[in-house]
Protein backbone atom coordinates (compact mmCIF):
# COMPACT_ATOMS: atom_id res chain seq x y z
CA UNK A 1 0.00 0.00 0.00
CA UNK A 2 0.85 3.32 -0.71
CA UNK A 3 1.06 5.74 2.15
CA UNK A 4 1.14 9.82 2.17
CA UNK A 5 2.61 11.70 5.42
CA UNK A 6 0.90 15.02 4.89
CA UNK A 7 1.77 18.28 6.32
CA UNK A 8 5.00 17.42 8.88
CA UNK A 9 7.85 18.91 9.69
CA UNK A 10 10.83 17.03 7.84
CA UNK A 11 14.21 16.82 9.73
CA UNK A 12 16.54 14.85 7.94
CA UNK A 13 19.79 15.81 8.73
CA UNK A 14 21.78 13.34 5.95
CA UNK A 15 20.06 15.62 3.32
CA UNK A 16 20.22 19.07 5.28
CA UNK A 17 16.37 18.99 5.34
CA UNK A 18 14.31 21.10 7.85
CA UNK A 19 10.78 21.76 5.76
CA UNK A 20 7.50 21.54 6.10
CA UNK A 21 6.87 18.84 3.25
CA UNK A 22 4.55 15.50 2.42
CA UNK A 23 6.25 12.27 2.44
CA UNK A 24 5.01 9.19 0.02
CA UNK A 25 5.70 5.68 0.58
CA UNK A 26 5.82 3.21 -2.14
CA UNK A 27 6.51 -0.39 -1.64
CA UNK A 28 8.01 0.42 1.81
CA UNK A 29 10.63 3.24 0.04
CA UNK A 30 10.94 6.69 -0.05
CA UNK A 31 8.78 7.54 -3.09
CA UNK A 32 9.15 11.66 -2.39
CA UNK A 33 9.51 14.59 -0.17
CA UNK A 34 8.17 17.95 -1.35
CA UNK A 35 5.02 20.21 -0.57
CA UNK A 36 1.35 19.59 -1.94
CA UNK A 37 1.61 15.97 -2.78
CA UNK A 38 -1.42 14.87 -4.54
CA UNK A 39 -2.20 10.97 -4.65
CA UNK A 40 -5.61 9.17 -4.99
CA UNK A 41 -4.57 5.66 -4.55
CA UNK A 42 -2.91 6.35 -0.79
CA UNK A 43 -3.57 5.84 2.47
CA UNK A 44 -3.59 9.57 4.30
CA UNK A 45 -1.61 10.65 7.12
CA UNK A 46 -2.01 13.70 8.36
CA UNK A 47 0.92 14.80 10.60
CA UNK A 48 0.18 18.38 10.74
CA UNK A 49 2.09 19.50 14.07
CA UNK A 50 4.29 16.69 14.29
CA UNK A 51 7.60 16.21 13.10
CA UNK A 52 8.90 13.47 10.88
CA UNK A 53 12.46 12.05 10.50
CA UNK A 54 14.35 9.39 9.32
CA UNK A 55 13.91 5.98 11.70
CA UNK A 56 16.34 6.55 15.13
CA UNK A 57 19.55 4.03 15.38
CA UNK A 58 20.83 3.21 18.47
CA UNK A 59 24.18 1.41 18.31
CA UNK A 60 24.63 0.07 21.56
CA UNK A 61 22.05 -2.26 22.97
CA UNK A 62 21.90 -5.32 25.43
CA UNK A 63 18.94 -7.48 24.48
CA UNK A 64 20.12 -10.56 26.58
CA UNK A 65 19.40 -12.85 23.99
CA UNK A 66 20.22 -15.79 23.48
CA UNK A 67 20.72 -17.05 27.93
CA UNK A 68 19.16 -14.16 29.74
CA UNK A 69 15.90 -13.96 28.50
CA UNK A 70 14.54 -13.46 31.96
CA UNK A 71 16.06 -9.72 31.68
CA UNK A 72 15.03 -9.23 27.81
CA UNK A 73 14.69 -10.91 25.02
CA UNK A 74 14.58 -10.33 21.36
CA UNK A 75 10.95 -9.60 21.00
CA UNK A 76 10.40 -7.83 24.06
CA UNK A 77 13.62 -5.91 23.29
CA UNK A 78 12.62 -4.95 19.60
CA UNK A 79 9.32 -3.65 20.97
CA UNK A 80 10.53 -1.43 23.32
CA UNK A 81 13.20 -0.06 20.85
CA UNK A 82 9.99 0.45 18.37
CA UNK A 83 7.67 2.13 21.44
CA UNK A 84 11.15 4.61 21.67
CA UNK A 85 11.20 5.81 18.21
CA UNK A 86 13.89 3.82 16.82
CA UNK A 87 13.93 1.68 13.78
CA UNK A 88 16.89 0.20 13.96
CA UNK A 89 19.45 -1.16 17.08
CA UNK A 90 22.81 -2.69 17.38
CA UNK A 91 22.72 -5.60 19.55
CA UNK A 92 26.11 -6.56 21.97
CA UNK A 93 27.53 -9.80 21.91
CA UNK A 94 27.56 -10.53 26.36
CA UNK A 95 24.95 -13.02 25.87
CA UNK A 96 25.31 -16.58 27.02
CA UNK A 97 26.93 -18.06 25.24
CA UNK A 98 28.14 -14.66 23.93
CA UNK A 99 28.03 -14.00 19.77
CA UNK A 100 31.04 -14.95 18.30
CA UNK A 101 30.20 -17.15 15.47
CA UNK A 102 28.42 -16.83 12.32
CA UNK A 103 25.47 -19.19 13.31
CA UNK A 104 24.81 -17.20 16.30
CA UNK A 105 24.86 -13.89 14.14
CA UNK A 106 22.05 -15.86 11.93
CA UNK A 107 20.25 -16.51 14.91
CA UNK A 108 19.85 -13.27 16.16
CA UNK A 109 18.79 -11.79 12.52
CA UNK A 110 16.42 -14.69 12.60
CA UNK A 111 14.49 -14.29 15.87
CA UNK A 112 14.48 -10.81 14.82
CA UNK A 113 12.86 -11.24 11.65
CA UNK A 114 10.43 -13.18 13.04
CA UNK A 115 9.53 -10.38 15.89
CA UNK A 116 8.55 -7.97 12.39
CA UNK A 117 9.01 -4.56 14.60
CA UNK A 118 12.84 -2.99 14.50
CA UNK A 119 16.03 -3.86 11.88
CA UNK A 120 18.62 -5.68 14.48
CA UNK A 121 21.90 -4.87 13.83
CA UNK A 122 24.15 -7.77 15.55
CA UNK A 123 27.40 -7.04 17.33
CA UNK A 124 29.78 -9.77 16.80
CA UNK A 125 32.56 -10.91 19.58
CA UNK A 126 36.11 -9.72 19.32
CA UNK A 127 37.45 -12.74 20.86
CA UNK A 128 36.44 -16.05 21.28
CA UNK A 129 34.24 -16.89 24.29
CA UNK A 130 34.36 -12.62 25.82
CA UNK A 131 37.40 -14.39 27.08
CA UNK A 132 39.91 -11.79 25.36
CA UNK A 133 42.73 -14.37 24.69
CA UNK A 134 41.59 -15.58 20.93
CA UNK A 135 40.41 -13.79 18.25
CA UNK A 136 37.06 -14.65 17.16
CA UNK A 137 36.08 -15.55 13.50
CA UNK A 138 35.35 -12.32 12.57
CA UNK A 139 35.20 -12.93 8.60
CA UNK A 140 32.28 -14.96 9.63
CA UNK A 141 30.57 -13.36 11.27
CA UNK A 142 30.47 -10.33 9.32
CA UNK A 143 29.60 -12.35 6.34
CA UNK A 144 26.60 -13.63 8.16
CA UNK A 145 25.64 -10.09 9.18
CA UNK A 146 27.73 -8.62 11.97
CA UNK A 147 28.09 -5.15 11.75
CA UNK A 148 30.45 -4.60 14.05
CA UNK A 149 32.86 -6.19 16.53
CA UNK A 150 33.24 -6.08 20.71
CA UNK A 151 33.37 -7.58 23.55
CA UNK A 152 30.96 -4.56 25.38
CA UNK A 153 30.51 -5.60 28.98
CA UNK A 154 34.17 -6.76 29.17
CA UNK A 155 37.48 -4.74 28.33
CA UNK A 156 39.46 -5.99 26.12
CA UNK A 157 42.49 -5.43 28.55
CA UNK A 158 45.63 -7.21 25.77
CA UNK A 159 47.02 -4.70 24.12
CA UNK A 160 48.51 -7.01 21.20
CA UNK A 161 44.91 -8.88 20.78
CA UNK A 162 43.69 -5.25 20.52
CA UNK A 163 46.29 -4.63 17.56
CA UNK A 164 44.97 -7.61 15.56
CA UNK A 165 41.47 -7.23 16.25
CA UNK A 166 41.70 -3.81 14.92
CA UNK A 167 43.69 -4.63 11.75
CA UNK A 168 41.48 -8.03 11.29
CA UNK A 169 38.67 -5.68 11.98
CA UNK A 170 39.46 -3.38 8.83
CA UNK A 171 39.88 -6.40 6.90
CA UNK A 172 35.88 -6.87 6.53
CA UNK A 173 35.28 -2.56 6.69
CA UNK A 174 34.25 -2.93 10.23
CA UNK A 175 34.80 -0.94 13.62
CA UNK A 176 36.12 -1.96 17.09
CA UNK A 177 33.85 -1.13 19.86
CA UNK A 178 35.66 -1.01 23.04
CA UNK A 179 34.54 -0.64 26.57
CA UNK A 180 37.04 1.10 27.76
CA UNK A 181 38.23 0.44 31.41
CA UNK A 182 41.34 -0.60 32.80
CA UNK A 183 40.42 -3.76 35.00
CA UNK A 184 42.98 -3.24 37.19
CA UNK A 185 41.83 0.33 38.56
CA UNK A 186 38.42 -0.61 38.06
CA UNK A 187 38.72 -3.56 40.44
CA UNK A 188 36.08 -3.95 42.46
CA UNK A 189 34.38 -0.50 41.98
CA UNK A 190 31.03 0.42 42.60
CA UNK A 191 30.62 4.02 41.50
CA UNK A 192 32.90 6.98 40.62
CA UNK A 193 35.68 7.98 42.31
CA UNK A 194 35.35 11.00 44.96
CA UNK A 195 33.56 12.67 47.38
CA UNK A 196 29.60 10.78 46.94
CA UNK A 197 31.75 7.06 46.96
CA UNK A 198 33.86 8.22 50.00
CA UNK A 199 30.75 9.74 52.01
CA UNK A 200 28.63 6.52 51.27
CA UNK A 201 31.61 4.16 51.86
CA UNK A 202 31.71 2.35 48.32
CA UNK A 203 34.54 1.64 46.30
CA UNK A 204 35.27 4.17 43.76
CA UNK A 205 35.82 4.01 39.66
CA UNK A 206 38.25 6.86 39.04
CA UNK A 207 38.14 8.95 35.34
CA UNK A 208 41.84 7.51 34.79
CA UNK A 209 40.25 3.54 34.51
CA UNK A 210 38.76 4.60 31.48
CA UNK A 211 41.18 7.63 30.55
CA UNK A 212 44.18 4.94 30.26
CA UNK A 213 41.98 2.43 27.73
CA UNK A 214 41.09 5.25 25.64
CA UNK A 215 44.42 6.33 25.08
CA UNK A 216 46.12 3.20 24.11
CA UNK A 217 43.03 2.54 21.62
CA UNK A 218 43.75 6.03 20.18
CA UNK A 219 47.59 5.42 19.89
CA UNK A 220 46.74 1.66 18.19
CA UNK A 221 44.55 3.26 15.59
CA UNK A 222 47.08 6.33 15.27
CA UNK A 223 49.67 3.36 14.64
CA UNK A 224 48.08 0.67 12.10
CA UNK A 225 45.76 3.58 10.40
CA UNK A 226 42.63 1.98 11.47
CA UNK A 227 38.85 2.64 13.53
CA UNK A 228 38.02 2.56 16.92
CA UNK A 229 34.83 3.36 18.28
CA UNK A 230 34.80 4.26 21.75
CA UNK A 231 31.78 3.20 23.44
CA UNK A 232 29.61 5.36 26.49
CA UNK A 233 32.46 7.89 26.77
CA UNK A 234 31.57 9.75 30.74
CA UNK A 235 34.86 11.55 31.25
CA UNK A 236 36.03 15.05 30.33
CA UNK A 237 39.72 13.42 30.10
CA UNK A 238 38.27 11.32 27.25
CA UNK A 239 36.49 13.49 25.37
CA UNK A 240 40.10 15.83 25.99
CA UNK A 241 42.24 13.40 24.03
CA UNK A 242 39.38 12.14 21.37
CA UNK A 243 38.46 15.37 20.63
CA UNK A 244 42.66 15.91 19.89
CA UNK A 245 43.05 12.70 18.18
CA UNK A 246 40.00 13.59 15.60
CA UNK A 247 42.24 16.95 15.31
CA UNK A 248 45.46 14.82 14.15
CA UNK A 249 43.42 12.44 11.83
CA UNK A 250 43.00 9.72 13.96
CA UNK A 251 40.25 7.23 13.18
CA UNK A 252 38.58 7.78 16.35
CA UNK A 253 34.61 7.95 16.77
CA UNK A 254 32.48 8.18 20.27
CA UNK A 255 29.05 8.07 21.77
CA UNK A 256 27.65 9.43 24.83
CA UNK A 257 24.67 8.23 26.69
CA UNK A 258 21.37 10.59 27.59
CA UNK A 259 21.94 9.43 31.50
CA UNK A 260 25.86 10.40 31.21
CA UNK A 261 24.43 13.63 29.71
CA UNK A 262 21.70 14.63 32.77
CA UNK A 263 22.83 12.67 36.11
CA UNK A 264 25.48 13.38 37.85
CA UNK A 265 26.80 10.58 40.74
CA UNK A 266 24.69 12.14 42.95
CA UNK A 267 22.21 10.10 41.51
CA UNK A 268 23.25 6.98 43.53
CA UNK A 269 22.66 9.12 47.22
CA UNK A 270 20.22 6.35 49.13
CA UNK A 271 22.01 3.80 47.52
CA UNK A 272 19.70 3.76 44.39
CA UNK A 273 21.09 1.09 42.63
CA UNK A 274 18.62 1.86 39.46
CA UNK A 275 21.56 4.79 38.79
CA UNK A 276 24.65 2.28 39.13
CA UNK A 277 25.71 2.28 36.03
CA UNK A 278 29.36 1.19 33.97
CA UNK A 279 30.71 3.38 33.29
CA UNK A 280 29.63 5.22 36.49
CA UNK A 281 27.77 8.57 36.50
CA UNK A 282 30.38 11.20 37.05
CA UNK A 283 30.66 14.90 38.02
CA UNK A 284 28.88 18.10 36.98
CA UNK A 285 32.14 19.19 35.21
CA UNK A 286 32.47 15.52 33.35
CA UNK A 287 28.89 16.43 32.01
CA UNK A 288 29.83 19.71 31.12
CA UNK A 289 32.61 18.17 29.13
CA UNK A 290 29.97 15.84 27.67
CA UNK A 291 27.46 18.53 25.95
CA UNK A 292 30.83 20.93 24.56
CA UNK A 293 31.48 17.68 22.76
CA UNK A 294 28.13 17.20 21.48
CA UNK A 295 28.12 20.98 20.64
CA UNK A 296 31.45 20.98 18.55
CA UNK A 297 30.90 17.60 16.98
CA UNK A 298 33.55 15.51 18.97
CA UNK A 299 30.89 12.84 19.74
CA UNK A 300 29.66 11.07 16.89
CA UNK A 301 26.79 9.12 18.19
CA UNK A 302 23.72 9.05 21.30
CA UNK A 303 23.44 5.84 22.18
CA UNK A 304 21.11 4.09 25.47
CA UNK A 305 23.46 1.33 26.60
CA UNK A 306 19.74 -0.04 27.20
CA UNK A 307 20.81 -2.90 29.90
CA UNK A 308 17.67 -4.56 31.78
CA UNK A 309 18.17 -6.49 34.98
CA UNK A 310 15.38 -8.18 36.66
CA UNK A 311 14.05 -6.54 39.52
CA UNK A 312 16.12 -8.86 42.13
CA UNK A 313 19.65 -8.35 40.42
CA UNK A 314 18.78 -4.69 41.33
CA UNK A 315 17.04 -4.72 44.49
CA UNK A 316 20.27 -5.75 46.86
CA UNK A 317 23.00 -4.44 48.40
CA UNK A 318 24.48 -2.01 46.43
CA UNK A 319 28.05 -3.40 46.08
CA UNK A 320 25.61 -6.64 44.75
CA UNK A 321 23.59 -5.25 42.20
CA UNK A 322 24.32 -5.45 38.32
CA UNK A 323 25.41 -2.56 36.83
CA UNK A 324 23.39 -0.75 34.07
CA UNK A 325 19.78 0.60 33.04
CA UNK A 326 17.17 0.46 30.48
CA UNK A 327 17.16 3.74 27.79
CA UNK A 328 15.20 2.99 24.55
CA UNK A 329 11.81 4.67 25.81
CA UNK A 330 13.40 7.32 27.63
CA UNK A 331 16.06 8.74 25.56
CA UNK A 332 14.00 10.69 22.67
CA UNK A 333 12.47 12.01 25.88
CA UNK A 334 15.50 12.75 27.43
CA UNK A 335 17.48 14.38 25.30
CA UNK A 336 14.31 16.83 23.60
CA UNK A 337 13.72 17.77 26.64
CA UNK A 338 16.97 18.39 28.72
CA UNK A 339 19.25 18.70 25.28
CA UNK A 340 17.44 20.51 22.80
CA UNK A 341 14.82 22.16 25.25
CA UNK A 342 17.64 23.88 26.96
CA UNK A 343 19.69 24.93 24.02
CA UNK A 344 23.05 22.98 24.05
CA UNK A 345 21.92 21.31 20.95
CA UNK A 346 19.42 22.53 17.91
CA UNK A 347 16.56 19.61 17.18
CA UNK A 348 18.20 19.19 14.04
CA UNK A 349 21.99 18.51 15.15
CA UNK A 350 20.12 16.07 17.83
CA UNK A 351 18.27 14.02 15.54
CA UNK A 352 21.65 13.70 13.68
CA UNK A 353 23.51 11.94 16.66
CA UNK A 354 20.83 9.72 16.50
CA UNK A 355 20.40 8.71 12.80
CA UNK A 356 22.90 9.42 10.33
CA UNK A 357 25.56 10.12 13.06
CA UNK A 358 24.84 6.07 14.10
CA UNK A 359 25.02 4.67 10.68
CA UNK A 360 28.33 6.37 9.95
CA UNK A 361 30.13 4.99 12.27
CA UNK A 362 28.68 1.41 11.54
CA UNK A 363 29.62 2.29 7.61
CA UNK A 364 25.56 1.65 7.25
CA UNK A 365 23.60 3.41 4.23
CA UNK A 366 21.06 3.83 7.03
CA UNK A 367 19.43 7.39 8.64
CA UNK A 368 17.57 9.41 6.17
CA UNK A 369 14.99 10.17 4.01
CA UNK A 370 16.38 9.61 0.39
CA UNK A 371 14.15 9.07 -2.13
CA UNK A 372 14.63 5.13 -2.97
CA UNK A 373 15.30 4.34 0.40
CA UNK A 374 13.98 2.18 3.23
CA UNK A 375 10.51 3.83 4.99
CA UNK A 376 12.23 3.72 8.21
CA UNK A 377 10.51 6.54 9.85
CA UNK A 378 10.07 8.60 13.10
CA UNK A 379 7.45 10.68 13.79
CA UNK A 380 7.95 12.78 16.74
CA UNK A 381 4.85 14.89 18.80
CA UNK A 382 7.10 17.63 19.74
CA UNK A 383 4.71 19.24 22.46
CA UNK A 384 3.32 15.75 24.24
CA UNK A 385 4.22 16.19 28.11
CA UNK A 386 4.54 12.70 29.53
CA UNK A 387 5.92 11.18 32.57
CA UNK A 388 7.87 8.17 33.09
CA UNK A 389 6.39 5.04 34.28
CA UNK A 390 8.52 2.31 34.49
CA UNK A 391 5.62 -0.06 35.15
CA UNK A 392 4.33 0.65 31.39
CA UNK A 393 7.79 0.17 29.68
CA UNK A 394 7.23 -2.21 26.71
CA UNK A 395 10.75 -3.87 27.73
CA UNK A 396 10.96 -6.52 30.90
CA UNK A 397 13.55 -4.02 32.31
CA UNK A 398 12.14 -1.35 35.24
CA UNK A 399 15.81 -0.48 36.04
CA UNK A 400 15.12 3.08 36.04
CA UNK A 401 16.42 6.79 37.75
CA UNK A 402 14.22 8.19 35.33
CA UNK A 403 10.93 6.74 36.46
CA UNK A 404 8.67 9.66 37.62
CA UNK A 405 10.68 12.21 35.26
CA UNK A 406 8.16 14.78 33.37
CA UNK A 407 9.37 14.95 29.74
CA UNK A 408 8.42 16.76 26.69
CA UNK A 409 8.77 14.98 22.84
CA UNK A 410 7.63 11.44 22.20
CA UNK A 411 7.68 9.14 19.18
CA UNK A 412 4.27 8.28 18.26
CA UNK A 413 4.28 6.93 15.04
CA UNK A 414 7.30 4.05 13.90
CA UNK A 415 7.97 2.78 10.66
CA UNK A 416 10.16 0.17 9.61
CA UNK A 417 10.21 -0.58 5.38
CA UNK A 418 6.70 1.42 5.52
CA UNK A 419 5.51 -0.93 8.05
CA UNK A 420 3.72 0.90 11.46
CA UNK A 421 5.49 -1.43 13.77
CA UNK A 422 4.49 1.32 16.57
CA UNK A 423 1.20 3.53 17.27
CA UNK A 424 0.54 5.69 20.13
CA UNK A 425 -2.91 6.00 21.29
CA UNK A 426 -3.60 9.60 19.24
CA UNK A 427 -2.39 7.92 16.61
CA UNK A 428 -4.12 4.13 16.82
CA UNK A 429 -6.30 5.45 13.45
CA UNK A 430 -3.84 4.99 11.50
CA UNK A 431 -1.79 1.44 12.62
Amino acid sequence: MKKLLKGARVIDPSQNTDTTSDVLIVDGRIAAVKDEIEISDAKVIDLSGMIVTPGLIDIHVHFRDPGYEYKEDIESGSMSAAVGGFTAAACMPNTKPPIDNAALVQYVKSKASKAGKIKLLPIGCVSKGQEGKEIAEMGDMAQAGAVAFSDDGKPIADSALMRKAMVYASMFDKVIIDHCEDPFLFEGGQINEGYISTLLGLAGIPAAAEEIMVARNILIAREMGTRVHIAHVSTEGSLRLIRQAKSEGVKVSCEVTPHHLTLTEKAVMGYDTNAKVNPPLRTQSDIDALLEGLKDGTIDAIATDHAPHHMDEKDMEFDKAAFGMVGLETALGVILTHIVKEGVLSLNAAIEKMTSGPAKVLGLDMGTLKIGAPADITVIDPNRVWTVDKNKFFSKGRNTPFDGWRLTGKAVLTMVDGRIVYSDDIMHNYS
